[in-house]
């Protein structure tokens, strides 16, 4: 697949900043990071926590509709990856530390670990940052809003 052209880039940067100016949202800067069958959608503002919301969930919901209305605008199907002041990207880090150093204590006192009730991407973070340790295992538990991972011993 080719990498998406300027034209389309422009028109995702204008979708954008429409869309934000009718939710009367001031935003700093909006950046468009190309990709293959993909834009990733890097917005900057003030007051970032009325768009994450708690766990993050306004941004998916966001990044849903924003993915909705580009999709219809550009007349393709293509995936988007909406980040609000890294919010994202610190998510991902924190979560590949947290699976470190939980493993790190796993395999210290030989005893499972229970984390706490995650969203699947979350899970997904935490299960590819220790599949290649040889020293612990993880699985998921739970079930809907209760699903959970489990770091073992090996």
């Amino acid at each position: 697949m080719t990498t998406m052209e300027q034209q389309e880039l422009n028109k995702i940067k204008e979708a954008a900043e429409e869309f934000f100016g009718k939710m009367t949202i001031a935003v700093d800067k909006i950046e468009v990071i190309p990709g293959s069958d993909e834009a990733e959608l890097n917005i900057k503002l003030q007051e970032p926590q009325v768009l994450i919301g708690q766990g993050g969930q306004t941004l998916f919901e966001i990044q849903r509709l924003l993915r909705i209305i580009l999709n219809k605008k550009l007349q393709k199907s293509f995936y988007l990856n909406l980040d609000i002041n890294n919010y994202k990207a610190q998510k991902v880090e924190y979560l590949k530390d947290l699976a470190k150093s939980s493993a790190d204590q796993v395999a210290l006192t030989r005893e499972a670990k229970e984390l706490l009730p995650m969203q699947a991407y979350e899970r997904r973070i935490i299960h590819a940052e220790l599949s290649q340790r040889q020293d612990v295992v993880t699985e998921s538990q739970g079930t809907d809003q209760d699903r959970h991972i489990v770091i073992k011993p090996k």
